[in-house]
């Protein structure tokens, strides 16, 4: 049996879970954008990290006791004490965090795991976003500034309005073409790197784009990396639901995750992996 691949480095989160308040609740087209207050003393979030979410009231009640586990978010930005976090109301967990109001309680886990890493020297940075996929990087262009060239793809004008939170005009495809090309972000990432394949790109979305991604980067000889997703109950590698298949062997994404070097896969499709 092969050796699993070795760890990346990864901060740690403070220890159980912690209530923190909803300061704002918006409407972003077809999302929500929550907002909530952070003390000064928890640890500061990186780029592509995550937290476990669920809100303080009602969480595992109802005639079928749903939803019991908590949700993983990856955080889109964090600001003076502030945390916001992008979702889409899909299901019985997510449609409760998205009637959080102004002053109610959430209780959140994190921050979590392992975060983007800088660019590889002498290529330019490449965010490519997929849905609620872009969540992620938008810290991360926060972190890098806005020279980094953007690509987004969404379903519809609806779902593209999430483009307006980054600094700069991204790049939009639309599967409906009701903004930006129709077609598919991974048409846009193929030109850029038929114009200068000297990039890292950094991708986050639904699987089938992370696979396009991962081979047309394995193609074009560019390094990437993705944010994985996987089913994840606890957020602590316990329970081993986010275990994903690697070249080397097998990794829980909430431990040596979400984001992996593309090369260590065979395919960014799995089982288990997002939807």
């Amino acid at each position: 049996m092969s050796a699993a691949p070795r760890a990346e480095p990864r901060s740690l989160a403070p220890l159980g879970r912690r209530a923190v308040t909803v300061t704002d609740n918006a409407a972003l087209g077809a999302y929500r954008l929550i907002t909530v207050s952070e003390a000064a003393a928890v640890s500061v979030p990186q780029p592509g990290q995550f937290y476990m979410l669920s809100s303080a009231e009602g969480w595992g009640g109802g005639s079928d006791e749903r939803p019991y586990l908590p949700r993983a978010f990856s955080h889109a930005r964090a600001r003076e004490g502030r945390l916001s976090f992008l979702l889409e109301a899909v299901g019985p967990g997510t449609r409760r965090l998205a009637r959080l109001r102004g002053g109610d309680a959430m209780h959140v886990l994190g921050p979590l795991r392992v975060r983007w890493r800088p660019p590889r020297d002498g290529t330019r940075a490449l965010l490519a976003g997929g849905g609620i996929g872009t969540a992620p990087l938008l810290c991360l262009q926060d972190e890098l500034g806005p020279d980094p060239r953007v690509l987004l793809g969404f379903r519809s004008a609806a779902h593209a309005e999430a483009a307006t939170l980054f600094a700069g005009p991204p790049r939009l495809a639309t599967d409906d073409g009701s903004a930006g090309r129709r077609g598919l972000v991974t048409n846009l990432l193929r030109e850029e790197l038929d114009r200068d394949a000297a990039a890292t790109v950094f991708a986050c979305g639904p699987p089938a784009m992370l696979e396009a991604v991962r081979a047309l980067c394995a193609e074009h000889g560019a390094p990437a990396q993705l944010a994985l997703e996987s089913g994840m109950a606890c957020g602590f590698g316990a329970c081993f639901g986010c275990v994903v298949p690697t070249k080397a062997g097998y990794l829980r994404l909430c431990l040596e995750g979400p984001v992996l070097d593309a090369d260590q896969l065979e395919s960014a499709i799995y089982a288990g992996a997002g939807h």
